[in-house]
């Protein structure tokens, strides 16, 4: 009876003063999803903040085969031959050096006083020799190699690369046409080659592009008359400096060997090719207006300020019978390049043809990983009017259109960062390499590669605008009174340079160049 009476009273109580049993169990109901979404919010939080994904840049690919126990090359001098691929082998340097907080010997300029054989003191903070370490050189130059060493350790690794002379003649043409008067004159590279001296004069500022490139970079004289003796003299005072010859037709076979000699791993060796001219011109290219770009800027000459240049893509074409008298005209350079090959194709067989294949297999695929990790359109090259970031944009040369590459959108900092390096044209890398080497660079130095339409001093004293329009860059005559842009040149911290590259001459009309 008592608990009856119990019973009836707890259920007035409940259901009278504390509300019905469906509420309580409702409110409890509540009580429980609440904690449960607490708890999985929790967990759901603590998985957001996990580091992100392991960028493709650190997976085990990026090493490649094992190297054994040798220690990699920090004291790196690569002699930049021109139309060779070597603006892709420089942005491997770039890349490496820059990764390691290596020191690089990097020009005043973009150039380390080219055309004019090489002096240390074109090196931007050089004072005297072994004053300063420096760990890689590798912009154009001249070769002198007693003014390189006064740079660079006596453990240094020197290497280049040379490419057939035809080939290099026909990119030499297409980039120099309009600072070359040999070429300039030529109707095209056909007309050249069937009669050369007709054209060539070795007198004239920048003819040095139209014979014997390779030799002339190499610091020999280009226009010397071609014997064995003289080639084989050549050839041996190569070989006494240089530990490796690369060849730009086998360029990733090239890849490989210089890996193992470096003892480098595999990603810094991957390369997007950079600094390529357009091989098929597209159907607004072959009459398009254009500013004259990196060739007017490597041989100090341009453009009329703000005048567009009507473009005519050049003739290339050339017989069987043309490109034999092209080896004929630059025969010191095709006496290289056939010693040389043969001596690269010898180290391939030490290495094993076998193993050889295994790594450029590797090599490839691991580039078209990255490739399709860091870049759009499929890793397609493309036009530098549509690339859209301005400081990842080439430079444009002479007749023909240089192409560039777009990053991938969407990229974690650390990929975006690996790949930015990878597509980052010549004069912009070596601007940020400056930035980082020389922090307290003086005002009036104009730093290339930044957005803006400031002026920017470019390789023989060229004044450049930046323009963000389709047609690329505008060029803008310096003028300094029949002096050279150089000789007012400052060093790093201040101290005045007396050294002197192109010599620039007052014109008829202000701002002439000539």
């Amino acid at each position: 009876m008592f608990f009856r009476r119990r019973a009836r009273m707890l259920r007035w109580l409940v259901c009278g003063r504390l509300g019905p049993v469906w509420m309580w169990k409702a409110l409890l109901l509540f009580v429980a999803i609440a904690f449960a979404g607490q708890l999985l919010g929790i967990i759901f939080n603590k998985s957001s903040v996990q580091p992100a994904a392991h960028s493709i840049f650190s997976s085990p690919d990026a090493q490649g085969p094992a190297l054994g126990s040798c220690q990699p090359h920090t004291h790196i001098m690569f002699l930049k031959t021109h139309k060779t691929a070597s603006s892709t082998v420089l942005n491997m340097l770039y890349r490496f050096g820059e990764e390691r907080n290596l020191r690089f010997a990097l020009p005043l300029g973009y150039q380390l006083g080219y055309p004019l054989p090489f002096n240390a003191h074109r090196v931007k903070g050089y004072r005297s020799p072994r004053a300063m370490e420096f760990h890689i050189m590798g912009n154009h130059m001249r070769f002198n190699k007693l003014e390189v060493e006064k740079v660079m350790p006596a453990d240094t690794f020197y290497f280049s690369i040379i490419r057939d002379p035809v080939a290099l003649a026909e990119s030499s043409f297409a980039y120099y046409k309009e600072v070359a008067p040999a070429f300039r004159k030529a109707k095209g590279l056909g007309d050249f080659a069937d009669d050369p001296n007709k054209y060539y004069d070795p007198r004239l500022r920048n003819n040095h592009y139209a014979r014997n490139l390779l030799w002339f970079d190499f610091g020999m004289d280009n226009n010397a008359n071609f014997s064995v003796e003289l080639a084989q003299r050549g050839e041996a005072m190569i070989r006494q400096t240089f530990r490796l010859i690369l060849v730009s037709e086998y360029f990733d076979q090239s890849m490989i060997l210089l890996r193992h000699a470096l003892c480098w791993p595999l990603d810094t060796v991957v390369s997007f090719s950079l600094n390529a001219r357009q091989q098929k011109p597209s159907s607004n290219s072959m009459m398009s207006g254009s500013w004259v770009g990196k060739a007017a800027l490597a041989a100090g000459v341009g453009a009329r300020p703000g005048r567009l240049q009507a473009k005519i893509l050049p003739n290339l074409s050339l017989t069987d019978d043309q490109r034999e008298k092209l080896r004929q005209w630059n025969a010191l350079d095709w006496y290289l390049y056939k010693a040389f090959n043969r001596t690269f194709w010898e180290e391939i067989k030490r290495f094993g043809h076998a193993q050889m294949e295994q790594e450029v297999a590797l090599l490839r695929m691991r580039r078209e990983d990255l490739g399709r990790v860091c870049l759009r359109d499929g890793g397609k090259p493309v036009e530098a009017y549509r690339i859209r970031d301005k400081n990842i944009r080439p430079f444009q040369s002479g007749l023909v259109k240089i192409l560039g590459y777009e990053l991938h959108p969407g990229l974690d900092n650390a990929t975006k960062m690996a790949c930015l390096r990878m597509i980052r044209p010549e004069i912009q890398y070596k601007d940020v390499l400056d930035s980082k080497q020389f922090p307290r660079a003086p005002a009036v130095q104009v730093q290339l590669g930044q957005q803006g339409q400031g002026l920017m001093v470019a390789p023989g004293g060229t004044f450049v605008r930046q323009d963000s329009s389709r047609t690329g860059e505008k060029l803008m005559k310096g003028e300094a009174g029949g002096r050279t842009v150089e000789d007012e040149v400052r060093d790093w911290n201040g101290s005045r340079l007396m050294r002197s590259n192109q010599t620039l001459k007052r014109g008829q009309e202000k701002g002439r160049l000539r």
